[in-house]
């Protein structure tokens, strides 16, 4: 494989796109590094979710509607850790 034909990956852009919050208390959630359209979907309790999103300085899906924002979490209204 060529690596010159490869697209840009900058892994140290992290994003977040909240799917939900169930009852139980858990937040449903798709996590990304480089890539944003590359996702794995997570599910945490609310503080771990937060200090997931603090350890890792994820910043908002930037095709995520603001339904769910980080501010709910972290009281961090900038979407940006």
């Amino acid at each position: 494989m060529n690596p010159e034909l490869l697209p840009h990956c900058d892994v140290t852009r992290k994003y977040i796109n909240v799917l939900g919050r169930r009852d139980n208390g858990l937040v449903e959630f798709e996590f990304s590094m480089g890539w944003p359209e590359l996702t794995v979907e997570l599910m945490l309790p609310e503080q771990a979710f937060a200090e997931f999103c603090r350890t890792h300085q994820v910043k908002q899906h930037p095709g995520q509607i603001d339904t769910h924002p980080l501010s709910t979490v972290s009281g961090d209204t900038t979407h940006e850790h």
